[in-house]
């Protein structure tokens, strides 16, 4: 039976407040070190995957007691991170929705890699999402719907060379078939005026990210 929403746990950054984002149908996975943060805060994964290589022994044994299934890889021979290998077990389950969290950090590989990663789910039409404790990510190539989530700024950032057709509604500063190119501050730092605004756009892929210091 498809899932609602998969939520993944990654091993970037990752703290307790980040816990009251799950529900009680969300199928949770924790990949490497993000499956030790759930299994350490009394959540059970539904899969913990990865080579875990960052954990110890005894911290994989935590982990394989508290998760309902547990895929391992080996660290050397694999061509997917971590996080991608939960991202393809969270497409398989044929989810609604995909919210990603521990994928943003001090690595900016890591951080760039995770955003990127969105790119994939969006070509099989599932809708997915990145937080951390001072950002909301999402993606879009058409329309989206930004709701007011304790954020102070929405900024758009093209993740193409270029989006047009940009129009914005119930922000503090519309745009009506704007154009932006990569490199471009236009649309960085608006704010919502109500509790929700919306994103639509003609063509390329935009990034929405709303934030706080």
């Amino acid at each position: 039976m498809p899932s609602k929403r998969v939520v993944i746990f990654a091993g970037g950054a990752l703290s307790e407040d980040l816990l009251h984002q799950i529900d009680e149908d969300d199928f949770i996975i924790g990949a490497d070190r993000g499956a030790l943060f759930l299994v350490s805060h009394g959540f059970t994964p539904d899969i913990a995957v990865g080579d875990f290589d960052s954990v110890s022994p005894e911290a994989l044994e935590q982990i394989q007691a508290g998760s309902k299934q547990t895929i391992t890889c080996d660290p050397v021979d694999k061509d997917l991170t971590d996080s991608e290998m939960a991202l393809d077990l969270a497409l398989g389950t044929q989810p609604e929705s995909i919210l990603l969290m521990g994928v943003t950090g001090t690595r900016m590989d890591h951080t760039l890699a995770g955003i990127q990663m969105m790119t994939r789910a969006m070509q099989r039409q599932v809708s997915c999402s990145v937080m951390d404790s001072h950002n909301y990510i999402t993606l879009t190539g058409s329309q989206a719907l930004v709701q007011e989530r304790g954020f102070t700024y929405v900024s758009l950032l093209p993740l193409t060379p270029e989006v047009t057709g940009i129009t914005l509604q119930g922000f503090q500063y519309p745009l009506e078939n704007a154009t932006l190119k990569m490199g471009q501050s236009l649309a960085v730092s608006n704010r919502l005026i109500g509790e929700s605004g919306t994103v639509t756009i003609q063509s390329g892929l935009l990034l929405i990210i709303q934030s706080r210091d």
